[in-house]
């Protein structure tokens, strides 16, 4: 079947695609957790731009950076915001690219992937660099935001994908062993596996509490702090890999 990436990445009947959790606190915290491990001066891959918000961050810490993006209309938001980025408009499976990388990213991409593994061999196999580093998060079915939604009988497992998320191209609901296990599959050595944010609330919670003054900027530090302890507890989690 042919995949429309324009319509999965699209709003739907008040289910959004992206939250104002994730542009303004996970995306903060994600690049928290990475910064202390990217490979400088190196060039960077961002697989899976979206329309560019997380890109804007990579940019101030990459002088050469390139992005792969699927859908058309993303792109086109994305390269408004940031003319000077090269965005190829292809998919992972395809997309013909010239260079090795010794910094790639792929947050909350690989759940949507129709052969994971696949592309995973291809970052390992062609694009990591030898002294290259791969970030990978994916949303966690462990969160406890997660497994409330089962106890309330709104999901029926932890892993599942619901009807909104398949509306948006999920494929699979990770955990730190499930993601490890396509990793390593795909010959990728992993070296670090972290959790990012302990989250009990769900997106749209969050995305109500952020327009009050119920959250303070001490109250979501500890909430990644806590993630350190609770890894398994976390919104997202998070591999560093190395060439294998």
């Amino acid at each position: 079947m042919t995949r429309n990436y324009n319509e999965e990445s699209s709003d739907k009947d008040g289910n959004k695609f992206a939250h104002s959790f994730d542009y303004d606190v996970l995306h903060k915290y994600m690049l928290k957790s990475f910064l202390p491990y990217f490979v400088k001066p190196g060039k960077a891959l961002e697989l899976g731009c979206f329309e560019g918000r997380f890109t804007k961050r990579l940019a101030n810490e990459f002088s050469d950076l390139t992005c792969v993006e699927a859908s058309e209309k993303a792109i086109g938001i994305a390269q408004l915001a940031l003319p000077d980025i090269t965005i190829y408009n292809d998919v992972f499976e395809t997309v013909a690219l010239r260079n090795q990388y010794d910094n790639i990213i792929m947050t909350h991409v690989l759940e949507h992937l129709d052969d994971p593994v696949f592309v995973l061999k291809r970052i390992n196999n062609e694009w990591l660099s030898d002294k290259g580093r791969l970030f990978l998060v994916c949303p966690n079915a462990n969160a406890p935001s997660r497994q409330i939604a089962v106890k309330m009988g709104l999901i029926s497992h932890n892993s599942a994908v619901t009807p909104s998320e398949k509306e948006h191209g999920h494929h699979i609901t990770y955990s730190l062993d499930t993601l490890e296990r396509d990793a390593r599959e795909a010959g990728l050595k992993v070296i670090r596996r972290e959790g990012i944010f302990f989250k009990a609330l769900a997106n749209f919670q969050w995305d109500k509490l952020l327009k009050t003054d119920i959250i303070s900027h001490e109250f979501l530090e500890g909430c990644y702090e806590l993630g350190h302890v609770y890894p398994d507890l976390c919104s997202s989690i998070f591999l560093l890999c190395e060439k294998g």
